[in-house]
């Protein structure tokens, strides 16, 4: 995870932008820093570009407490 920026999350991947590579990382990378399934994380279908808005089903409060972990190991 690459961190927070304002109310959003920072994923950073390596993999280019070519063929659905990136946002298949993406979608790996929140899955596992969440803990949850990849298919758990879905896209907004008509995202393009760099930003795009992820739902991502399960326990909301089990959900809020590992980006809070995130963001805190981030932060220190």
């Amino acid at each position: 995870m690459g961190g927070s920026h304002g109310d959003a999350l920072r994923v950073a991947v390596r993999q280019p932008p070519v063929e659905g590579a990136a946002t298949a990382a993406c979608v790996q990378a929140l899955a596992e820093a969440l803990g949850v399934v990849k298919s758990a994380v879905i896209l907004d279908p008509g995202a393009r570009g760099r930003r795009k808005r992820v739902r991502v089903e399960g326990d909301p409060l089990r959900l809020e407490e590992r980006i809070r972990i995130l963001a805190a190991k981030r932060a220190s």
